[in-house]
């Protein structure tokens, strides 16, 4: 089942506050793996902006403390503990939702994690649960919550997604996979839902500067990705978010140079085919 608590009751806004708070004008944003990294620096800026944030992830301690600060701040903010990748635990986290809070305007498919190595040497449970948590979970919740933005003709749902998705290599086959669903589905989402007021939108990321990395290398048989040493801050993240939610276009890269990377598997995809597994190889020997 799912437990849930809200945050603590919100301080009178001030006047920047105030001001800030208008352009969420009171839209509520539900975003999933809240409880550190983007998500979490999710959940503060949009809170900063007016959105009332719901906070969802397995640890009941760090969405606490993060509901609480959200709070101090002038914000307001409420946390469901759940467990993303158990269907049951997804569909009862939007049941509570509906009942204690009310309409989803904005959704931030966020939860997920990654893995580096040698397919043949991941684990299976880490396969499955990459498989729940960073594609079932996302398409599950949109179908929960789509409904009743389209009946509210208006919302906004965005998907994390990578780099990795459109430009697959080696030691990263299951998380790549993952990524590339979420470009594929939100692109025909996209289309579906055109002149319905409620869009769509997948952030196709570089590597960011959050725990992501160090989560990774934990897993069983993980390594540690070589594309962290080229990780940017969350504040550009917030900021390319900030532009999203201003313009909803399909697909934002970040940051925006980025873009070219849709081209580097066409023309250079068999150089990558003799080079990338030479820098598997040796990233493995350095651990």
């Amino acid at each position: 089942m799912v437990a849930g608590k809200r945050g603590e009751k919100p301080r009178r806004l001030n006047s920047r506050q105030s001001i800030m708070a208008s352009y969420g004008n009171n839209k509520t944003a539900l975003i999933t793996g809240a409880s550190s990294g983007i998500g979490a620096s999710f959940a503060r800026f949009l809170a900063e902006k007016g959105y009332r944030v719901i906070l969802a992830a397995r640890r009941r301690g760090h969405l606490a403390a993060l509901a609480q600060e959200i709070s101090n701040r002038g914000g307001v903010a409420d946390y469901f503990v759940c467990d993303i990748g158990i269907p049951e635990q997804r569909e009862n986290l939007v049941k509570q939702i509906y009942t204690e809070i009310g309409q989803v305007d904005l959704l931030i498919n966020n939860a997920g994690f990654g893995w580096y190595g040698y397919f043949y040497r991941m684990v299976w449970d880490d396969a499955a649960q990459m498989l729940a948590v960073n594609v079932e979970a996302a398409a599950h919740l949109t179908r929960l919550i789509l409904p009743k933005m389209l009946k509210c003709g208006s919302g906004h749902i965005i998907n994390i997604g990578s780099i990795a998705g459109g430009l697959p290599n080696q030691g990263i086959a299951m998380y790549s996979a993952s990524k590339a669903f979420l470009d594929a589905f939100n692109t025909s989402l996209y289309r579906e839902l055109r002149g319905s007021g409620v869009y769509t939108s997948v952030m196709r990321l570089g590597p960011v500067q959050t725990e992501f990395y160090e989560q990774a290398r934990q897993k069983e048989n993980g390594g540690s990705l070589p594309a962290e040493k080229l990780a940017i801050t969350v504040e550009r993240v917030n900021r390319a978010l900030l532009r999203l939610l201003a313009h909803p276009r399909r697909v934002i890269y970040v940051p925006a140079w980025l873009g070219i990377s849709r081209l580097v598997n066409l023309f250079f995809g068999g150089l990558i085919d003799q080079l990338g597994p030479m820098l598997l190889r040796r990233n493995e020997k350095n651990q």
